[in-house]
């Protein structure tokens, strides 16, 4: 019996997800499909618009064998370190057989050309890249620029431009360096790009369907005709769940973490935000001297974007500092085998066999219960306890929006289908 890996946010579950589950699937020839999927913060720093576990189970009504959760440090990271912590993780399950991801390009031997350049970094690709940053760059742009220029072949450096490319061969990257055996396959994505609004048939993005949340939202009133919008764009398991569950338990935007944000910067110094992963002199200096300007998460992501530093970057920074996500930390778990155990989110009862085959073959210990974190390392309880901290700050924030009560963590249930 073979299983294939999937990484992904769900964020949230769409059409798009359903078909590559299934081309998953058939392509690799694999009798269940094991997702490692974000928490409630994503990796464009910021939260979930939908709790994991609502996710989670959509994911499992779509096809899915079971859902782990990508630990919080990984899952707001860079896509590099996002990449590492999610093949680490599958790769320590010990009987994952292949990674299948979406790409624009759809070609696994384009990727892993540009895979094997960017991990590799020859000396001329590192002079390049070090020209390009010293000329003011951002890192995407000067290592797109040092690759085409390196490569002379526009078209390698191209892939950068595409996020499901980008964030492959950051995947083939992260398999090469842990030496894992799993096998990569890429189904060429169809429909609406990542971050394309518009619809596009019964294919549209995420951030499209996020948006037509956020206006339902707005409006303080769901019509039946929104739902039915809605209703092209993701399966229609997903509708009930939906339709159950709103303003009750999503939708989560950054804007909702203003204040605990402005609390905890308020509680800084220039010293302690440069102990945050990701953070520079320069704009720790800058969040410093533009705080008294905080109105919000969004306004102040954007007052303190420059030329070299991204939007998204300076968000999953704000969010390492309300996580409390530090430097030592990151440094610790990389030196460490990045993944410290498997949370299991939910699993389908027809494939409890690959519960056993985890059991049997993983080489970090399978958490049902994050209160009972027996069998977890003194690091991996740091990480777990990380976790925890921010799914219980996501549903404090959910059940104050609300007006419900909080459920810990602890008291979370797995979803089982």
């Amino acid at each position: 019996m073979k299983i294939t890996g999937i990484i992904a946010e769900y964020n949230p579950f769409h059409n798009g997800h359903l078909y590559h589950i299934k081309k998953a699937l058939e392509r690799t020839g694999s009798d269940a499909a094991v997702v490692v999927m974000s928490g409630n913060f994503v990796q464009r720093g910021a939260p979930a618009i939908i709790p994991k576990h609502l996710r989670a189970e959509m994911a499992l009504k779509g096809g899915a064998a079971a859902v782990l959760e990508l630990p919080v440090c990984f899952s707001c990271g860079s896509a590099e370190l996002f990449a590492m912590g999610a093949v680490s993780l599958l790769d320590s399950l010990g009987c994952v057989g292949s990674l299948c991801f979406g790409s624009e390009c759809g070609s696994i031997e384009e990727l892993s050309q540009a895979a094997s350049i960017l991990s590799k970094e020859p000396e001329d690709f590192k002079r390049l890249l070090r020209s390009y940053l010293q000329k003011g760059c951002s890192f995407p742009a000067a290592r797109r620029m040092a690759l085409a220029d390196y490569t002379k072949d526009s078209r390698m450096a191209q892939l950068l431009d595409t996020p499901n490319n980008a964030l492959g061969i950051e995947y083939l990257k992260a398999l090469s360096r842990v030496k894992s055996p799993i096998r990569p396959y890429t189904i060429a994505r169809c429909g609406a790009g990542h971050h394309e609004k518009g619809r596009s048939g019964r294919f549209s993005s995420a951030s499209s369907i996020r948006t037509q949340i956020a206006e339902v939202t707005r409006t303080k009133f769901v019509s039946d005709r929104a739902w039915e919008t809605l209703s092209f764009q993701v399966p229609s398991f997903c509708m009930p769940v939906l339709k159950e569950s709103w303003q009750i338990r999503y939708p989560i935007c950054a804007h909702d973490l203003s204040l605990p944000l402005r609390y905890k910067l308020l509680s800084q110094t220039r010293d302690s935000l440069l102990l945050y992963a990701d953070m520079t002199p320069d704009l720790a200096n800058r969040i410093m001297n533009r705080l008294d300007e905080f109105q919000d998460w969004d306004t102040f992501s954007a007052a303190l974007k420059t030329k070299e530093i991204t939007y998204t970057r300076i968000s999953r920074v704000l969010l390492h500092i309300l996580l409390d996500i530090r430097k030592d930390d990151l440094d610790a778990y990389a030196g460490n085998g990045m993944a410290q155990y498997a949370r299991l989110l939910g699993f389908s009862q027809k494939s409890k066999w690959v519960l056993q085959r985890f059991k049997l073959c993983s080489r970090i210990p399978l958490v049902m219960n994050p209160a009972r974190p027996d069998t977890v390392s003194d690091l991996g309880k740091r990480m777990l306890k990380t976790d925890c901290f921010a799914a219980d700050l996501y549903e404090s924030t959910a059940a104050f929006k609300f007006h419900r009560p909080f459920l810990n963590e602890c008291r979370q249930e797995i979803r089982i289908l």
